[in-house]
């Protein structure tokens, strides 16, 4: 295996093009076996339903460089359980969890080398994506379809250590209350980029959105989930379902109770009772947690623990969840797959 020369402590969440990517086409109503392929381009039909109605979803997780030089997935089977449910919802068919979980591993095998070092905060960034292709033009669901996965090495998503950010309630709806808010489509990211512009030009990590229905109720921050901590160390995250159900804030809420003996509850976050919480947080793949600094609403400004400093249970939380995905701390059955 050759070396890569990357500056693995100072990478980025960019894309970098590695040697190999899986590739599976539907047709006839049965996926094909599948194959890894140099080529980094689709090619597809004029008249692909990816491109004119959106008929696509993707799913976004990592590998991780333990210290023993082995490489852990984390939880790949629950990516490919969510995406059979945003096939479902788009009416595409779905990928096999044995099939999808398979094709990650081929994935990290051959492109070994891109995985950063244990230590250095790199990871190997996965992203699955299944696409309706084929000749069409009317609004129906696609001839045939395209399931690939590629990767990218990304950075540590924190530039000298993890420190709060700040955050303001967007004026717009992130999904509709019987949308696909539920589902990682790419509409809802198309349609969080302006939103998004507007909340970073006035100086906030990322907007947040309330509930569609009565704009009381916090329900996503940007692209990740909330969650914040009370007095009386209750770890509560929003339940709704326009809300993507993060892997990451799942695998919160069971080590908050399990390894922390917190009191994890699915529940409503309204905005006007900010005050319950003594810190707050947003999850996903990407970040792990991002602490929440303060929340801007209207001309009222929120600070949770600090603007500043990480507080305790956010702290304790980012530590079990990446010690277990770099094999550092013992995982719950079934939450590490070794590539």
């Amino acid at each position: 295996m050759s070396e890569v020369s990357l500056d693995w402590e100072n990478l980025g969440f960019g894309y970098i093009k590695t040697d190999f990517r899986y590739i599976a086409h539907w047709k006839d109503g049965k996926w094909d076996g599948g194959k890894l392929t140099t080529d980094n381009v689709l090619h597809i039909s004029e008249g692909s339903t990816a491109l004119h109605y959106g008929q696509q979803c993707f799913e976004g997780l990592k590998a991780y460089r333990c210290k023993d030089g082995s490489i852990n997935l984390f939880r790949p089977d629950e990516n490919a359980k969510r995406m059979q449910r945003s096939c479902q919802r788009l009416l595409m068919p779905e990928v096999p969890v044995e099939m999808f979980v398979d094709a990650c591993k081929q994935v990290v095998k051959t492109n070994e080398k891109f995985v950063g070092p244990y230590g250095s905060g790199a990871t190997l960034y996965l992203r699955p994506f299944l696409i309706g292709v084929g000749d069409n033009v009317g609004v129906h669901a696609a001839p045939e379809y395209i399931f690939s996965i590629f990767c990218c090495p990304v950075g540590a998503y924190f530039k000298g250590g993890m420190k709060p950010t700040n955050f303001i309630i967007s004026e717009y709806d992130r999904a509709a209350p019987q949308g696909t808010g539920a589902a990682k489509v790419g509409g809802n990211y198309a349609a969080s980029l302006l939103p998004g512009k507007e909340a970073k030009a006035r100086n906030f990590g990322d907007c947040i959105y309330l509930d569609p229905k009565t704009h009381t109720k916090i329900e996503e921050v940007g692209s990740a989930n909330f969650f914040g901590i009370t007095k009386d160390n209750q770890f509560v995250t929003p339940l709704s379902p326009s809300i993507l159900p993060s892997i990451t804030k799942y695998s919160l809420l069971y080590l908050a109770e399990q390894r922390l003996g917190l009191k994890a509850i699915e529940g409503d976050v309204y905005i006007d009772k900010l005050d319950e919480f003594v810190e707050a947080g947003a999850c996903g793949t990407a970040a792990v947690i991002t602490p929440i600094g303060g929340i801007q609403n209207g001309d009222d400004f929120h600070v949770f623990y600090s603007e500043t400093e990480v507080g305790p249970v956010t702290q304790k939380l980012y530590a079990e969840l990446t010690g277990i995905q770099f094999g550092d701390v013992a995982a719950p059955e079934g939450w590490i797959v070794k590539v």
